[in-house]
Protein backbone atom coordinates (compact mmCIF):
# COMPACT_ATOMS: atom_id res chain seq x y z
CA UNK A 1 0.00 0.00 0.00
CA UNK A 2 1.20 3.84 -1.17
CA UNK A 3 1.43 5.73 2.05
CA UNK A 4 -0.03 9.54 2.09
CA UNK A 5 2.63 11.94 1.44
CA UNK A 6 1.09 13.75 4.61
CA UNK A 7 -1.71 15.01 6.49
CA UNK A 8 -2.49 17.56 3.52
CA UNK A 9 -2.65 16.20 -0.06
CA UNK A 10 -3.57 17.81 -3.64
CA UNK A 11 -5.86 17.21 -5.64
CA UNK A 12 -3.53 16.53 -8.72
CA UNK A 13 -2.06 13.75 -6.39
CA UNK A 14 -5.55 12.13 -5.16
CA UNK A 15 -6.69 12.60 -8.53
CA UNK A 16 -3.73 9.63 -10.15
CA UNK A 17 -5.01 7.31 -7.33
CA UNK A 18 -8.88 6.80 -7.56
CA UNK A 19 -8.47 3.91 -8.99
CA UNK A 20 -6.58 2.50 -5.78
CA UNK A 21 -8.54 -0.34 -3.83
CA UNK A 22 -6.31 0.93 -0.95
CA UNK A 23 -7.71 4.46 -0.87
CA UNK A 24 -11.12 5.74 -0.01
CA UNK A 25 -12.29 8.79 -0.36
CA UNK A 26 -14.80 10.58 2.22
CA UNK A 27 -17.32 13.63 1.82
CA UNK A 28 -17.66 14.99 5.28
CA UNK A 29 -19.39 18.65 3.81
CA UNK A 30 -21.42 19.94 6.85
CA UNK A 31 -21.94 23.63 8.54
CA UNK A 32 -23.98 25.54 10.95
CA UNK A 33 -26.18 27.11 8.24
CA UNK A 34 -26.46 24.56 6.11
CA UNK A 35 -27.64 22.97 3.82
CA UNK A 36 -27.41 19.12 5.11
CA UNK A 37 -24.15 17.74 3.98
CA UNK A 38 -25.90 14.87 2.28
CA UNK A 39 -27.74 17.09 -0.10
CA UNK A 40 -24.73 18.52 -1.22
CA UNK A 41 -22.97 14.98 -1.58
CA UNK A 42 -26.03 13.98 -3.57
CA UNK A 43 -26.14 16.73 -6.01
CA UNK A 44 -22.31 15.94 -7.23
CA UNK A 45 -19.23 14.42 -5.39
CA UNK A 46 -15.75 13.27 -5.54
CA UNK A 47 -16.08 9.69 -7.90
CA UNK A 48 -16.10 6.69 -5.58
CA UNK A 49 -16.44 9.05 -2.96
CA UNK A 50 -18.58 7.99 0.44
CA UNK A 51 -20.71 10.11 2.69
CA UNK A 52 -20.07 10.35 6.52
CA UNK A 53 -22.27 12.32 8.67
CA UNK A 54 -19.73 14.52 11.29
CA UNK A 55 -22.77 15.52 13.22
CA UNK A 56 -23.86 11.98 13.91
CA UNK A 57 -21.05 9.61 13.32
CA UNK A 58 -17.42 12.21 13.27
CA UNK A 59 -19.49 13.06 17.27
CA UNK A 60 -21.35 11.59 19.72
CA UNK A 61 -24.45 13.82 20.90
CA UNK A 62 -25.15 13.57 24.41
CA UNK A 63 -22.82 11.45 25.01
CA UNK A 64 -20.22 14.05 26.24
CA UNK A 65 -19.50 17.33 26.67
CA UNK A 66 -20.50 20.18 24.42
CA UNK A 67 -22.71 19.82 21.13
CA UNK A 68 -20.01 17.79 19.09
CA UNK A 69 -18.23 15.95 21.18
CA UNK A 70 -16.04 13.33 20.28
CA UNK A 71 -17.12 10.11 18.89
CA UNK A 72 -17.20 6.83 21.47
CA UNK A 73 -14.59 4.28 19.68
CA UNK A 74 -17.00 1.99 18.79
CA UNK A 75 -19.21 4.29 16.86
CA UNK A 76 -16.34 5.90 14.63
CA UNK A 77 -15.31 2.26 13.73
CA UNK A 78 -18.56 1.18 13.02
CA UNK A 79 -19.34 4.56 10.74
CA UNK A 80 -16.34 3.73 9.23
CA UNK A 81 -16.68 -0.11 8.68
CA UNK A 82 -20.19 -0.27 7.28
CA UNK A 83 -18.95 2.33 4.56
CA UNK A 84 -16.37 -0.29 3.64
CA UNK A 85 -13.20 1.41 5.58
CA UNK A 86 -10.89 -0.93 7.37
CA UNK A 87 -7.59 -0.95 8.79
CA UNK A 88 -6.61 -1.72 5.44
CA UNK A 89 -7.24 1.40 3.58
CA UNK A 90 -5.89 4.99 3.16
CA UNK A 91 -8.27 7.99 3.54
CA UNK A 92 -8.58 11.04 1.98
CA UNK A 93 -11.36 13.67 3.52
CA UNK A 94 -12.49 16.64 1.53
CA UNK A 95 -15.18 19.29 2.52
CA UNK A 96 -16.19 22.64 1.03
CA UNK A 97 -15.27 24.67 4.32
CA UNK A 98 -11.37 25.21 3.32
CA UNK A 99 -10.50 21.74 5.20
CA UNK A 100 -11.79 22.94 8.86
CA UNK A 101 -14.24 20.08 8.56
CA UNK A 102 -12.08 17.24 7.00
CA UNK A 103 -9.60 18.00 9.70
CA UNK A 104 -11.93 16.59 12.40
CA UNK A 105 -12.10 13.10 11.12
CA UNK A 106 -8.15 13.56 10.57
CA UNK A 107 -7.55 14.16 14.24
CA UNK A 108 -10.32 11.47 14.69
CA UNK A 109 -7.52 8.97 12.74
CA UNK A 110 -4.86 10.53 14.89
CA UNK A 111 -6.39 10.20 17.97
CA UNK A 112 -7.55 6.24 17.83
CA UNK A 113 -3.67 5.32 17.04
CA UNK A 114 -4.06 5.27 13.39
CA UNK A 115 -1.77 8.19 12.59
CA UNK A 116 -0.83 8.32 9.20
CA UNK A 117 -3.67 6.80 7.39
CA UNK A 118 -5.92 10.01 7.05
CA UNK A 119 -5.41 12.98 5.39
CA UNK A 120 -6.95 16.51 4.03
CA UNK A 121 -7.56 17.39 0.61
CA UNK A 122 -6.49 20.59 0.30
CA UNK A 123 -8.87 23.29 -0.96
CA UNK A 124 -11.74 20.67 -0.62
CA UNK A 125 -14.05 20.13 -3.42
CA UNK A 126 -13.73 23.67 -4.64
CA UNK A 127 -9.98 22.36 -5.53
CA UNK A 128 -11.04 19.40 -7.17
CA UNK A 129 -13.57 21.60 -9.58
CA UNK A 130 -10.85 24.43 -10.14
CA UNK A 131 -8.37 22.18 -11.44
CA UNK A 132 -11.09 20.36 -14.05
CA UNK A 133 -11.69 17.21 -12.53
CA UNK A 134 -15.10 15.63 -12.46
CA UNK A 135 -17.71 15.09 -10.15
CA UNK A 136 -20.29 12.12 -9.83
CA UNK A 137 -23.18 11.33 -8.48
CA UNK A 138 -23.58 7.68 -7.90
CA UNK A 139 -23.04 6.06 -4.68
CA UNK A 140 -20.49 3.81 -4.10
CA UNK A 141 -21.20 0.37 -2.51
CA UNK A 142 -18.12 -1.18 -1.01
CA UNK A 143 -17.77 -4.62 0.92
CA UNK A 144 -17.65 -3.90 4.53
CA UNK A 145 -14.84 -3.74 6.51
CA UNK A 146 -13.18 -3.40 9.89
CA UNK A 147 -11.54 -0.60 11.43
CA UNK A 148 -10.43 -1.35 14.94
CA UNK A 149 -9.35 1.58 17.24
CA UNK A 150 -5.91 1.64 18.46
CA UNK A 151 -4.44 3.00 21.03
CA UNK A 152 -5.58 6.78 22.23
CA UNK A 153 -3.21 9.31 22.11
CA UNK A 154 -3.96 11.63 24.97
CA UNK A 155 -4.28 14.77 23.17
CA UNK A 156 -7.65 15.53 24.78
CA UNK A 157 -8.85 17.49 27.36
CA UNK A 158 -12.28 18.23 29.23
CA UNK A 159 -13.53 21.55 30.88
CA UNK A 160 -11.86 20.93 34.61
CA UNK A 161 -8.46 20.99 32.79
CA UNK A 162 -9.05 24.21 31.07
CA UNK A 163 -10.09 25.40 33.98
CA UNK A 164 -6.86 24.73 35.79
CA UNK A 165 -4.83 25.79 32.82
CA UNK A 166 -5.94 29.16 33.20
CA UNK A 167 -3.11 31.37 34.60
CA UNK A 168 -0.63 28.67 33.38
CA UNK A 169 2.01 28.18 30.72
CA UNK A 170 -0.79 26.56 28.38
CA UNK A 171 -1.11 28.55 25.40
CA UNK A 172 -5.06 28.46 24.96
CA UNK A 173 -6.05 28.86 21.14
CA UNK A 174 -9.79 30.06 19.95
CA UNK A 175 -10.49 29.20 16.45
CA UNK A 176 -13.72 30.52 16.01
CA UNK A 177 -14.38 33.75 13.52
CA UNK A 178 -13.60 37.14 15.05
CA UNK A 179 -17.10 38.71 16.18
CA UNK A 180 -17.72 35.21 18.03
CA UNK A 181 -14.54 35.68 19.76
CA UNK A 182 -14.38 38.96 20.79
CA UNK A 183 -18.56 38.42 21.81
CA UNK A 184 -20.03 40.25 19.08
CA UNK A 185 -21.92 37.88 18.01
CA UNK A 186 -22.97 34.33 18.91
CA UNK A 187 -25.17 32.13 16.73
CA UNK A 188 -25.61 29.33 18.65
CA UNK A 189 -24.05 29.12 22.26
CA UNK A 190 -25.73 30.28 25.11
CA UNK A 191 -23.00 33.07 25.64
CA UNK A 192 -21.11 35.54 23.84
CA UNK A 193 -17.50 35.75 24.11
CA UNK A 194 -14.24 33.42 24.60
CA UNK A 195 -12.42 31.93 27.66
CA UNK A 196 -9.99 34.24 29.49
CA UNK A 197 -6.62 34.56 28.49
CA UNK A 198 -7.17 32.30 25.18
CA UNK A 199 -5.62 33.90 21.77
CA UNK A 200 -7.34 34.27 18.70
CA UNK A 201 -5.95 32.09 15.98
CA UNK A 202 -9.33 31.85 13.63
CA UNK A 203 -8.70 28.61 11.68
CA UNK A 204 -9.74 30.85 8.32
CA UNK A 205 -6.25 32.32 8.80
CA UNK A 206 -4.24 29.35 8.01
CA UNK A 207 -5.60 29.78 4.56
CA UNK A 208 -4.59 31.74 1.65
CA UNK A 209 -6.89 33.70 -0.94
CA UNK A 210 -6.86 30.38 -2.66
CA UNK A 211 -8.22 28.47 0.12
CA UNK A 212 -5.47 26.32 0.58
CA UNK A 213 -3.32 26.32 3.24
CA UNK A 214 -0.31 28.16 4.18
CA UNK A 215 3.23 27.13 3.04
CA UNK A 216 4.97 25.58 6.34
CA UNK A 217 6.66 28.58 7.17
CA UNK A 218 4.14 31.36 6.98
CA UNK A 219 1.90 28.49 9.25
CA UNK A 220 4.81 28.49 11.59
CA UNK A 221 5.36 32.33 11.67
CA UNK A 222 2.11 32.60 12.27
CA UNK A 223 1.69 29.89 15.34
CA UNK A 224 5.24 30.88 16.91
CA UNK A 225 3.97 34.49 17.02
CA UNK A 226 1.39 33.53 19.38
CA UNK A 227 4.12 31.14 21.65
CA UNK A 228 3.14 28.02 20.09
CA UNK A 229 6.94 26.82 19.94
CA UNK A 230 7.88 27.28 23.51
CA UNK A 231 4.45 26.51 25.21
CA UNK A 232 1.43 23.65 25.23
CA UNK A 233 -1.25 24.37 23.33
CA UNK A 234 -4.86 23.96 23.59
CA UNK A 235 -7.31 24.50 21.11
CA UNK A 236 -10.93 25.02 21.10
CA UNK A 237 -13.87 26.53 18.94
CA UNK A 238 -17.33 26.45 18.90
CA UNK A 239 -18.01 22.68 19.61
CA UNK A 240 -14.55 21.12 18.82
CA UNK A 241 -15.11 20.62 15.02
CA UNK A 242 -13.07 23.79 13.37
CA UNK A 243 -10.64 23.66 16.37
CA UNK A 244 -9.06 20.62 14.54
CA UNK A 245 -8.27 22.99 11.66
CA UNK A 246 -5.47 24.70 14.07
CA UNK A 247 -4.58 21.59 15.01
CA UNK A 248 -3.28 20.24 11.79
CA UNK A 249 -1.98 23.45 11.13
CA UNK A 250 0.40 22.96 13.88
CA UNK A 251 1.35 19.80 12.61
CA UNK A 252 2.42 21.21 8.74
CA UNK A 253 4.07 23.90 10.37
CA UNK A 254 6.38 21.76 12.23
CA UNK A 255 5.20 22.63 15.79
CA UNK A 256 4.70 20.49 18.90
CA UNK A 257 1.35 18.83 18.56
CA UNK A 258 -1.69 20.46 20.51
CA UNK A 259 -4.47 18.87 22.28
CA UNK A 260 -8.29 19.38 21.94
CA UNK A 261 -11.02 21.01 24.40
CA UNK A 262 -13.42 18.88 23.51
CA UNK A 263 -16.38 20.29 25.03
CA UNK A 264 -15.10 24.01 23.82
CA UNK A 265 -17.23 26.98 23.78
CA UNK A 266 -20.46 24.98 23.62
CA UNK A 267 -19.85 23.69 26.92
CA UNK A 268 -17.91 26.29 29.08
CA UNK A 269 -20.64 29.05 27.86
CA UNK A 270 -23.24 26.40 29.38
CA UNK A 271 -22.36 27.23 32.91
CA UNK A 272 -23.39 31.00 33.65
CA UNK A 273 -20.71 30.41 36.74
CA UNK A 274 -17.46 30.17 34.38
CA UNK A 275 -16.06 33.31 33.59
CA UNK A 276 -16.50 34.87 30.32
CA UNK A 277 -13.93 37.21 28.58
CA UNK A 278 -15.33 40.15 25.78
CA UNK A 279 -12.96 41.88 23.27
CA UNK A 280 -10.24 41.89 21.73
CA UNK A 281 -7.53 40.12 23.75
CA UNK A 282 -4.45 42.82 24.44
Amino acid sequence: METLPGPVVDAGWLRARLADPSLRVVDVRWSLAGPPGAELYAAGHLPGAIFINTETELASPGEGPGRHPVPRPERLARALGERGIGDEHLVVAYDDAGGSIASRLWWLYRHYGHDGACAVLDGGITAWTEAGFALETAVPAYPAATWAPGSTRDDLVGTDAVVALLGGDTLLIDARAGERYRGEAEPVDPRAGHIPGAVHAPHAGNLGPDGRFLPADRLRDRYAGLGADRRPVVAYCGSSLTATHDLLALELAGLPSGRLYEGSWSHWSSDPSRPVAIGARP
